[in-house]
């Protein structure tokens, strides 16, 4: 049975090229997403095999889209698109139970074999990521994960891309009260107390792009 598909990035032209080069492989693309709340929406509907998801998307980044369609859909399996080798993010993305990290770069040459490896449950990840990484995963070594919570994250970047509290609030589903004080808690955090230096590091970290 031919392997099901949701693709989800904001560019529609680097999404249509995508389409064509699965659809090649006589994959099925049942859903198609252009940011990531809607990539959750689908795989909540659609439950497709795999989901292939960009890393900086609007409202809800890939990773953190990721996790939510693991929850919302337990049978699919996650891949990411990414320009950022840093081990970091990959490192970020294993520990969120992604299946596979495919550098925008190398697409045309990896995402077939990411998304074939990612069906049937294993990882897959760019030849050039570091080797480290690896190690990471297996346990040899260790890397300190980032300090954020999911939640803290996803209002980061929300107010990153200019969204008021009351917005935040409307589209994470809490109350004005808890919004602010997840921006409190991650302002405290990150040691950043003005929305010029939370949009820097949202940059930084890949939530939005620049």
């Amino acid at each position: 049975m031919s392997i099901r598909l949701l693709l989800a990035d904001d560019h529609l032209m680097f999404r249509q090229g995508l389409k064509t080069l699965i659809e090649r492989e006589a994959f099925d693309v049942v859903g198609e997403a252009s940011d990531g709340r809607e990539a959750v929406q689908l795989a909540r509907a659609l439950h497709p095999d795999v989901a292939v998801l960009d890393l900086a998307m609007p409202l809800l980044n890939g990773l953190d889209a990721a996790r939510e369609i693991t929850k919302v859909s337990t049978r699919t399996r996650t891949i990411l698109l990414t320009m950022h080798t840093e081990d970091q993010y990959v490192m970020e993305a294993l520990r969120a139970g992604v299946r596979g990290y495919v550098l925008k770069t190398q697409a045309t040459s990896d995402l077939i074999q990411a998304i074939r490896e990612a069906s049937k449950g294993a990882i897959y990840l760019s030849p050039s990521i570091s080797r480290s990484i690896v190690d990471v995963y297996l346990g040899k070594t260790d890397l300190p994960p980032i300090s954020l919570t999911p939640r803290e994250r996803q209002v980061l970047q929300l107010v990153a891309e200019g969204k008021t509290t009351k917005e935040v609030a409307v589209l994470l589903e809490i109350s004005v009260k808890t919004a602010e004080s997840h921006r409190t808690r991650l302002m405290e955090k990150l040691d950043i107390h003005e929305t010029a230096g939370l949009v820097r590091y949202a940059i930084r970290a890949g939530l939005i792009q620049p």
